[in-house]
């Protein structure tokens, strides 16, 4: 049994023997919560402020932010080496994706990837059961992504949200995303996961901040 927590933007928690959170924003500088974590592991995609502003409320998480490959408390973490932009990073800088295997159920977060998955990513990541994707700035990239990777559940991320702070470009609404796709709104910001109770094809799962 994993636990699933969202903290709003890309932070999400992974809870089963370690607590691992993901891209941690430290609340008000996005308009949001500050999250009320107690991790074990913090994995940072690249360090722009709205996935890594929070970083220093976890000083004492074991924080991962480059490719690597790792056991702690229970959890096997894998970093894959990718890039924000489709310039190989020359704009944007890298990107790390990180595989987080708990509770034999394998996460993938994708953090702020800006390129098509190609071969040895999809080697190194492997087999995904549930995906926490980006739909930012391309939303049709990650549509392309998703494809390959044909995880059971995709975690939308980075989207419009009521009082967020987000003044670099237009966040797109997750009512567009999910239209025309199999999708369940969770009616809050937690849900359980087990393997055997994962749907059979792709389904979106959408979190919500609001009580």
């Amino acid at each position: 049994m994993v636990t699933v927590k969202w903290y709003g933007h890309c932070c999400y928690q992974i809870q089963n023997t370690a607590t691992i959170l993901t891209d941690p924003h430290d609340g008000p500088s996005l308009g949001l919560p500050t999250p009320d974590s107690q991790p074990d592991i913090v994995t940072i995609s690249h360090p722009h402020e709205d996935h890594a502003s929070g970083r220093h409320l976890f000083p004492d998480a074991t924080i991962l932010e480059e490719p690597t490959h790792t056991q702690i408390k229970g959890a096997t973490i894998t970093g894959v080496k990718a890039y924000h932009d489709d310039a190989k990073g020359a704009r944007l800088g890298p990107n790390t994706i990180f595989v987080i295997e708990v509770a034999s159920i394998r996460f993938a977060h994708t953090g702020d990837l800006g390129h098509p998955l190609n071969e040895r990513h999809l080697k190194e990541m492997g087999h995904v059961d549930i995906l926490m994707q980006g739909i930012g700035r391309e939303p049709e990239r990650a549509e392309e992504n998703i494809a390959k990777l044909n995880p059971k559940v995709v975690m939308p991320m980075h989207y419009n949200t009521p009082g967020i702070i987000f003044p670099w470009f237009q966040l797109p609404e997750v009512d567009d995303f999910i239209r025309d796709k199999p999708h369940r709104r969770l009616g809050g910001n937690e849900a359980i996961y087990t393997h055997d109770t994962l749907p059979e094809t792709t389904e979106v799962h959408v979190f919500s901040l609001e009580k």
